[in-house]
């Protein structure tokens, strides 16, 4: 898990590396391109068996997922990886509080509000597209969970989101030569892109996959909370992005306010099910 955790925000620091030479768009295009290579070779999904049901989910996935990567590196580009990242997660805890009706969640959303504001705290310095970015491809990140539950529960394996990554990478095609033609790549640049494509796609699936075999999905799910602290001390250690201690103490109060609403969900889930 700290594994995956790690591959997936070097990944992403790597990729900023080469956004002065390809830009975000670019970047995406090949990240998604290995992303779509990776997963058909492990989902190996039968398109012509799928039938119309089964298509609306995937297509609805595919988008997301050109959606959602576009907007986050657009994102780490203008406001940094820490501040990105941990905007992109209020995706995730935004859907685990949304379906419950529990006082401690309803806390954890507030305080994880509060965080929130004071990392978006208007400054001389704010860049408001840049935040923007980042909570679009939050919602991406909600749209994504759900999208994927209805995919899972509609295709079997992997087959629903190896397609859904085959259509995403072909919609980059275009945008993705047209990026490549405008800003002509340097070997480094497209080096840092295709690692950013293996360290952000394809380490953390083969991890995660094999993580989920040995821990119950519950610790998985809290451990998931420190993907903000990673980014932002990957952020400084190779993109030399500081953030001010208003923003260390709003990230930590976010990823503690998740880490309490997942944790306690699971406790009382794992109660009611005990024998009377």
């Amino acid at each position: 898990m700290v594994g995956s955790g790690l591959s997936n925000q070097v990944g992403a620091s790597v990729a900023a590396l080469a956004f002065p030479v390809l830009g975000p768009v670019g970047v995406v295009a090949v990240r998604q391109w290995v992303a779509a290579v990776v997963l058909l070779s492990a989902g190996r999904p039968n398109l012509r068996s799928f039938t119309a049901a089964q298509w609306r989910p995937v297509l609805g996935l595919a988008a997301v997922f050109a959606t959602m990567n576009l907007t986050l590196y657009a994102a780490i580009d203008r406001i940094g990886l820490g501040l990105a990242v941990t905007l992109e997660f209020l995706g995730p805890l935004a859907v685990a509080l949304a379906s419950s009706r529990r006082r401690i969640d309803l806390a954890c959303a507030l305080v994880a509000a509060a965080g929130v504001v004071v990392l978006t705290r208007p400054r001389p310095s704010t860049d408001y597209l840049g935040i923007g970015l980042a909570l679009i491809a939050a919602v991406c990140w909600g749209c994504y969970i759900l999208l994927n539950r209805t995919v899972g529960e509609r295709l079997p394996g992997l087959q629903g989101s190896a397609a859904a990554a085959a259509v995403s990478g072909l919609l980059y095609l275009p945008l993705g030569a047209a990026a490549l033609w405008l800003h002509q790549p340097t070997v480094g640049a497209l080096l840092c892109a295709l690692a950013a494509g293996v360290l952000s796609s394809a380490v953390p699936f083969l991890a995660d996959l094999l993580a989920l075999r040995r821990v119950p999905a519950r610790f998985f799910g809290i451990f998931m909370s420190v993907n903000p602290v990673f980014a932002a001390l990957i952020g400084m250690l190779v993109l030399d992005q500081h953030l001010g201690a208003a923003s260390w103490l709003a990230i930590t109060v976010i990823v503690t306010a998740n880490a309490v609403s997942v944790g306690t969900a699971a406790n009382t889930r794992r109660k009611t099910n005990l024998p009377r």
